[in-house]
């Protein structure tokens, strides 16, 4: 097996001021760890299966939101049950990082209450882990499918040689089956937790500002945001809600400590940003 070494994530750049954190050089390594078995064994699935196809199946499998009625809260505290088996800093539940997120965003943007929400649901997704969906379709940085997949992706020359599209001439330029600047909202992302709660708050008509909902659809996306590939597919909307998707991005990544919150003493707020932007029973 062939580790690659992506180098330096750009990412770390942008660290915010956070108490009992790890040294900002320690976050996404990729290179080895304790948690490295597991990453790498997920991002090789990952990549193997993650095609046009199987993303449009999964569109036509999950967006029409037919699956389940649950409020928001009720969904983040479902993450409980789950380990994300792609995340290389963390080995605790889903929904300890959701607080942990919020609550740093609370902390430096007070007077931003749907920022603060959105860093408490933007892995709420993950739920489909906990609906049969095996977590290499769930969790992960996300890519496009469709064109070339670009050197950043992690893992990028060591698994994806068993990828039908990596053989695909349509699929192997630049733009593949994308016009230049044809904006991210054309192009089919690698299916997961960041698409499907995208399109559970479009469907149910959830108030949370354009901001929120690239921040919530583009989160997961290492390559574009942290690394500056795939800009040849945006148009001008992306590049300019790109910088509050780098703005998430230094709370979602160094807020994962083992410092847990008290989850029962920060409910009562949060549940009044859901019923602010998120109220009532949502269809899943």
């Amino acid at each position: 097996m062939r580790v690659v070494d992506i180098g330096p994530d750009p990412s770390l750049a942008y660290r915010p001021n956070l108490e009992n954190s790890k040294e900002k050089e320690e976050y996404r390594n990729f290179v080895d760890g304790s948690l490295f078995n597991r990453v790498f064994k997920t991002y090789s699935v990952m990549h193997t299966n993650q095609t046009v196809d199987f993303v449009q199946q999964k569109h036509a499998e999950w967006t029409h939101c037919n699956h389940s009625q649950m409020g928001m809260m009720d969904a983040i505290m479902s993450l409980d049950q789950l380990v994300d088996e792609s995340d290389p800093d963390v080995d605790f539940p889903n929904s300890f990082h959701a607080f942990q997120t919020a609550e740093g965003i609370r902390k430096e943007h007070p007077d931003k209450d749907w920022f603060q929400l959105v860093g408490l649901i933007h892995d709420v997704g993950k739920i489909l882990a906990l609906w049969d969906e095996p977590q290499w379709a769930v969790v992960g940085d996300t890519f496009p499918v469709g064109c070339k997949f670009q050197k950043s992706i992690v893992f990028r020359d060591s698994t994806f040689q068993d990828n039908p599209d990596e053989k695909n001439p349509k699929y192997k330029t630049e733009y593949g089956i994308y016009e230049p600047n044809c904006g991210l909202d054309k192009v089919l992302m690698s299916w997961g937790h960041d698409e499907y709660l995208y399109r559970v708050s479009k469907f149910n008509n959830c108030s949370i500002p354009e901001e929120g909902l690239y921040m919530i659809r583009f989160h997961s996306f290492y390559p574009w945001h942290s690394h500056g590939d795939y800009t040849h597919l945006c148009n001008d909307k992306d590049l300019q809600m790109l910088p509050w998707v780098k703005e998430f991005n230094k709370f979602d990544l160094y807020t994962k400590t083992t410092d847990l919150p008290n989850v029962d003493e920060l409910r009562p707020y949060y549940q009044s940003l859901i019923d602010k932007y998120c109220p009532r029973v949502l269809q899943w």
